[in-house]
């Protein structure tokens, strides 16, 4: 049966970025709809993304440190591995970050419909649902529908061993041998995950190096321990067929640097990136525009080309990160309830959730030399830091970049474990506007992982008391 319906604002899609711009929303007095497809509320990110690869990755890295306290005198007996209650694990924490956003919802009095929305026009929607169609006419909407992990061509679709990084996360068996196709931060957690596991893990990846975007001197500590970890890991390398045998193994065909090379494995995980969800919107029946790439295009108010009409998150494109569509989110939600705001950070942190972690935010080195910036830096080595040696991170590194003439920070990055938290610091340094004395003077507790970024800016300033550095000139 057909329903009808109007509301201030419709939100489409419950992840990072959708719930909270429906609850800023809420807040500001809007009568507001959120839709989503799945019951479970928070999209992507949580159900099938960041929170359950975060759950695995604890395990994985708690793995390793006791591996590492078997080296100083305190051993454990193997490892059992009982994938059902670690499934329970992952699932609980879902479950639970879920029905958090549930009540929210209801405590705020914003209304959730599970459906599939498309547009019939600027003004309506349509809802597909179990019990209907419910029809939507808005005020405002608020597309936040995220996007889909990609496929590679010549790949066989919907076989029991081809994993995507949705698939790979319901951790359904450990396979004896893993190919991850991509370099990335996807697929290079989730193989760090199966590795711990007990997968015999082979990377291959097109690009010269792994993480695109982050400087390789930071990358270095990160591919030291995954060679260790993994089978291989292959650069400059393309994967050129994947043909399933009748075992269900499959056959792949890897063209690297040197040679072709024809491997068997038993599961194969392609994360070669993600594609906005636009296809399934029926964008055709309205007026909003897309990017050469399959984006929809916004402006600094996250309006698209429709004025009542806003787009976030993953769908509007890179960088495709739960924390940019959250900031998205809620500027979005506040000019559309008639209120001044615009997406104006300096600068998007990015994680990789590996062992070590890996951060990085601004401007980065080759960022800077490939583009002419000027710049300057200071690095500070973990191997000089007392809490790094207790945790066995000595391999970790702290690089902040500084503008010449203003001394600012315009970027950093670190590599060791907690980097994904110590780069807050750095985040709030770009956007205050600090320089090299503000941070200087600000008084770091001691020993932490926290104070290698005012080690690193003193490195820089040349006030730096933990590691000698010869004076400039010789003097």
């Amino acid at each position: 049966m057909s329903k009808k319906e109007h509301v201030d604002i419709v939100v489409i899609g419950s992840g990072p970025g959708g719930y909270a711009a429906a609850f800023r929303a809420a807040d500001l007095g809007k009568k507001v709809l959120m839709v989503d497809r799945d019951a479970d509320l928070g999209g992507v990110c949580l159900n099938r993304g960041c929170i359950p690869s975060k759950a695995l990755l604890h395990i994985s890295k708690v793995m390793n440190e006791v591996d590492h306290l078997s080296n100083i005198g305190v051993s454990f007996s193997g490892p059992t591995i009982d994938l059902e209650s670690i499934r329970a694990y992952k699932e609980k924490i879902v479950s639970k970050l879920s029905g958090g956003i549930s009540q929210l919802a209801k405590a705020r009095n914003v209304t959730t419909l599970c459906g599939v929305a498309t547009f019939e026009s600027n003004t309506q929607l349509s809802v597909k649902t179990q019990s209907g169609d419910t029809k939507v006419s808005f005020d405002k909407c608020i597309i936040a529908a995220g996007s889909t992990s990609s496929m590679i061509q010549g790949a066989p679709k919907d076989h029991p061993s081809i994993l995507t990084s949705r698939t790979a996360l319901e951790l359904n068996d450990v396979p004896e041998t893993l190919l991850v196709i991509g370099g990335g931060v996807i697929g290079l957690e989730l193989g760090q995950v199966y590795a711990s596991l007990g997968s015999r893990v082979s990377v291959v990846e097109f690009l010269p190096g792994l993480i695109p975007g982050a400087d390789d001197d930071i990358i270095k500590p990160l591919q030291r321990h995954l060679s260790k970890q993994f089978e291989s890991i292959m650069l400059s390398s393309k994967v050129v067929s994947v043909s399933p045998k009748e075992n269900n193994d499959l056959e792949v065909i890897i063209d690297t640097k040197d040679e072709k090379k024809e491997m068997t494995f038993n599961k194969v995980l392609v994360s070669v990136g993600r594609s906005p969800n636009c296809a399934l919107l029926n964008l055709e029946s309205t007026d909003i525009k897309l990017d050469s790439d399959g984006f929809i295009i916004v402006d600094e108010y996250q309006k698209t080309s429709v004025k009542n009409i806003f787009a976030i998150g993953d769908i509007v494109g890179n960088p495709m990160l739960a924390h940019k569509a959250t900031h998205e989110g809620k500027v979005a939600a506040e000019v559309a309830s008639g209120h001044p705001a615009a997406m104006d950070a300096r600068a998007i942190p990015s994680v990789v959730y590996t062992d070590p972690e890996v951060a990085w935010v601004g401007l980065t080195e080759s960022e800077a030399k490939s583009g002419g910036v000027p710049y300057e830096k200071g690095e500070f080595p973990w191997a000089a830091s007392g809490k790094a040696l207790i945790i066995n991170a000595g391999q970790g590194k702290t690089k902040v970049l500084f503008d010449p003439e203003t001394k600012q920070v315009l970027g950093a990055a670190i590599v060791g474990p907690s980097a994904g938290d110590l780069i807050s610091e750095a985040c709030l340094a770009i956007e205050m506007g600090s320089d090299v004395d503000d941070i200087g003077l600000t008084i770091h507790p001691h020993p932490t992982l926290g104070e290698t970024f005012l080690a690193a800016s003193e490195v820089y300033s040349g006030t730096i008391t933990d590691l000698y550095i010869p004076p400039k000139g010789g003097k």
